[in-house]
């Protein structure tokens, strides 16, 4: 063999040995790594009392119920979330019977809500209008006996609640305050003729006068026959309960003179 290539021969053995000497050392201090799939990240389903964990790249959680063998039926339900970005938890909620009793019926449903009162909406009820035994926070379990009855409270309050709103030309609408007014009428061009009101609007047919103690400047009014209104103004002759209604024309202000008015405070 010639000098040049036992000089390449030589070269070629200290590379492979240094190669060795560099892979020997990686391994004895721990720097090694091992290269994971692109976008691999831990799985865990809890079903039936099991807990499944595998690794995977996939992200359907169909597939991945299919992967652990879980299989779902009609009412059976999961819900998937994001522990972090390496890790993925499904928990799996079987159906099971449980008896609803209302107004003396039995309904016997199948459910894999967690609690009484999601069983119940489910079901089509409304947790504003109705009590449960045992309790809407309750547990599901199977063959649960639910007893759900009318509230008398919830139901009397939805009764004040609708005494406590008035028919106005935009609908029905809340009132918080009523009062019965005597109510006298005005026109734009009354008291200093510049039709600017007290509270700085211009006088037009809406805007009333009252007494600040017992209503604001600026509360929304609802009189019938007059129609909707913003108290506006003052006046020296208006106190206590008292009102007074602008009106577009001297023929209207005269028909409708002096008489008792019931007036809403509206929300």
């Amino acid at each position: 063999m010639s000098l040049k290539g036992n000089q390449r021969l030589t070269e070629i053995k200290k590379i492979i040995v240094c190669s060795m000497l560099v892979a020997m050392m990686m391994l004895n201090t721990g720097f090694t790594h091992v290269s994971l799939p692109e976008n691999l990240h831990q799985v865990t389903v809890n079903a039936d009392g099991k807990t499944i964990t595998f690794d995977t790249n996939r992200t359907s959680p169909q597939l991945l119920l299919a992967k652990a063998g879980v299989k779902l039926s009609a009412k059976d339900e999961y819900v998937m979330h994001k522990i972090d970005e390496a890790r993925t938890e499904i928990n799996v909620y079987r159906a099971v019977p449980v008896t609803i009793t209302y107004q003396g019926q039995k309904k016997e449903v199948l459910t894999s809500k967690q609690t009484v009162g999601d069983a119940l909406i489910e079901s089509g009820y409304n947790l504003e209008m109705v009590e449960a035994n045992p309790g809407l926070d309750t547990k599901i379990r199977a063959n649960l006996d639910i007893a759900v009855s009318d509230s008398a409270a919830k139901l009397e309050a939805l009764r004040r609640e609708r005494e406590e709103q008035v028919q106005t030309s935009r609908g029905m609408q809340r009132y918080s305050a009523v009062y019965n007014m005597e109510a006298t009428a005005y026109l734009p061009t009354d008291g200093g003729g510049s039709g600017i009101t007290a509270s700085g609007m211009v006088a037009r047919r809406g805007v009333v006068a009252v007494d600040t103690d017992v209503i604001p400047l600026g509360t929304r009014l609802y009189i019938p026959g007059y129609g909707e209104a913003i108290a506006g103004d003052t006046g020296g002759a208006i106190y206590g309960e008292r009102i007074d209604l602008c009106m577009e024309s001297y023929g209207e202000a005269m028909e409708f003179g002096r008489r008792d008015v019931t007036v809403y405070v509206l929300d």
